[in-house]
């Protein structure tokens, strides 16, 4: 499966932003899906999962109650919904891909990646 990240763009702070991320093909809804993002100079961080039957979700304390992750089998897509945006949430967003029937939040857990979208969020 190859993926594709959009949505990312400038916004100030308390504003909202939604991403989403478009599958290759139709097994996506056999792929656990998680979020992450990257700023200059840090190692890329876990932001949010969910699993193949959306049963199951997870989120960083980070962004807990402001990010939504959802899924759309029908459109081979996951989106996050962000919320009350601050201007720390500034980063580039990948979205990935595992085999997994959890929600992982380690990188090595995931096999493919999306090509990242950037997200900058002013005060």
């Amino acid at each position: 499966v190859q993926l594709q990240a959009s949505g990312g763009g400038l916004v100030q702070a308390g504003g909202s932003l939604r991403l989403s991320c478009a599958a290759s093909d139709g097994t996506f809804s056999s792929y656990v899906m998680g979020w992450f993002r990257q700023t200059s100079g840090k190692e890329r961080e876990f932001v949010a999962a969910i699993s193949r039957d959306s049963i199951i979700t997870d989120y960083a304390d980070s962004v807990k109650g402001r990010f939504t992750i959802s899924r759309d089998d029908a459109k081979n897509t996951v989106y996050l919904q962000m919320n009350s945006l601050k201007p720390e949430d500034t980063a580039v967003y990948y979205c990935a891909a595992g085999s997994r029937w959890y929600t992982p939040r380690l990188q090595d857990e995931y096999s493919t990646w999306g090509q990242g979208t950037l997200v900058t969020v002013s005060s």
